[in-house]
């Protein structure tokens, strides 16, 4: 093999070298271009999680909610009554009467506005097989034993009550339903602080 003359060699490290600087450019750029699509196939991700959690949690139609709020009420109003005998604390029986009055005017008002809706809707405040199951365990207990299955029963079932009043005050479709809901949300979210409240105890 025939020796490549001193000068040539030179000029092939220098040519190597000038194109080095390029080619570390190149390889950073491509790095820093896959980046940034994983960061966009991240995000489009994470925004198909949402709107797939938005599409199995819907906003209920008016009849869906007027009787989720009727069950609620129900549930609360049952809950609070067996409150009153079987509790051992003051305050958990302070908070109980609350809830007694509380949702004695929240189903007042949801009916009010069901019967102004056009056309009107009828609540079906028929307890779902959960509420049953978990009103005969309440019913099963007393004292300090009540106190806490109670109050932890409070703290979800006024989340559930929160989420549902928040989001048909915001998405829902009946207009008289849609500003109960908004004005019945707040109510709910000082009861949940009471709640929790009175779980730390």
């Amino acid at each position: 093999m025939k020796a490549l003359p001193i000068a040539s060699l030179a000029a092939l490290a220098l040519g190597l070298a000038a194109c080095g600087p390029k080619t570390e450019q190149a390889a950073d750029n491509a790095v820093a271009d896959t980046g940034n699509a994983l960061t966009d196939v991240g995000n489009a991700a994470s925004n198909a999680i949402d709107a797939a959690g938005a599409a199995i949690t819907p906003t209920p139609t008016g009849q869906g909610f007027v009787d989720a709020a009727a069950k609620s009420d129900a549930f609360e109003i049952a809950a609070a009554k067996l409150a009153l005998t079987n509790a051992s604390s003051a305050k958990v029986k302070a908070f109980a009467s609350d809830m007694i009055k509380a949702h004695t005017e929240s189903t007042a008002k949801i009916k009010a506005a069901a019967s102004a809706a056009s056309p009107a809707i009828i609540p079906d405040a028929t307890l779902t097989g959960d509420q049953n199951d978990d009103l005969a365990e309440l019913r099963g207990l007393t004292g300090a034993a009540f106190d806490k299955e109670y109050i932890d029963g409070q703290v979800d079932a006024h989340e559930d009550a929160l989420s549902l009043m928040q989001s048909f005050a915001k998405d829902g479709a009946v207009p008289t339903l849609k500003a109960a809901a908004g004005e019945i949300a707040p109510k709910v979210k000082s009861h949940l602080d009471m709640a929790k409240a009175l779980d730390t105890d």
